[in-house]
């Protein structure tokens, strides 16, 4: 697979909004502390330039170059930034949203749509070949868990404690559409939870 695209996605380490359960695209926190193995063979990492990411990247890979980027961030709540589904699942808007994540977005904030094409502008970045770590977020891992297999975006995982590894033939093949040729995950703690 010496000429194949292989895209690593890290999902950045919870933080307090994460263990609430809340939404939290834009809105800039910290890391709540946790415990892996760092890296200190990799030399380039790209992501996020949200200060969650920043700090995972730098514990996970301490010895690599992060090359920050908004286009990794995670979908913009707008509004909904910081409320629970418990605050919104009255909202009739919100509700709409949850049926129609690719066309309706929540005031202020963006569509899956949007993201998808700011998590595909990324990656147009990239090398036709190569092996690209991303420290990122819950929603671009699950854009592209989704892309690799032709499922729904609502039906792909992206838990903090793992590394996602998806394989195309080469970075055309994943512009096409094509599915992905190898999709494995490793958890990256002892406990398989950050």
């Amino acid at each position: 697979m010496g000429n194949a695209f292989v895209l690593r996605l890290i999902r950045h380490a919870p933080t307090a909004g994460n263990m609430r359960k809340a939404y939290i695209g834009w809105t800039d926190e910290p890391i709540l502390p946790f415990e892996a193995m760092p890296d200190h063979g990799t030399r380039f990492v790209w992501g996020s330039d949200l200060l969650r990411c920043r700090q995972t990247a730098h514990f996970l890979f301490p010895d690599a170059h992060y090359e920050a980027t908004a286009d990794w961030r995670e979908l913009n709540f707008g509004e909904w930034e910081e409320m629970t589904y418990g605050d919104l699942e009255y909202n009739e808007r919100y509700r709409k949203w949850i049926d129609a994540l690719e066309t309706i977005k929540p005031p202020g904030g963006e569509s899956l749509q949007q993201l998808a094409e700011r998590v595909d502008r990324a990656i147009d970045a990239f090398s036709e070949t190569g092996n690209f770590t991303v420290v990122t977020h819950g929603g671009p891992i699950r854009y592209i868990l989704s892309k690799a297999s032709g499922q729904q975006f609502f039906s792909q995982q992206a838990a903090h404690g793992h590394c996602y590894t998806v394989i195309w033939a080469s970075k055309s093949a994943y512009k096409e559409g094509d599915p992905c040729i190898s999709y494995s995950v490793e958890p990256l703690t002892a406990s398989a939870s950050m």
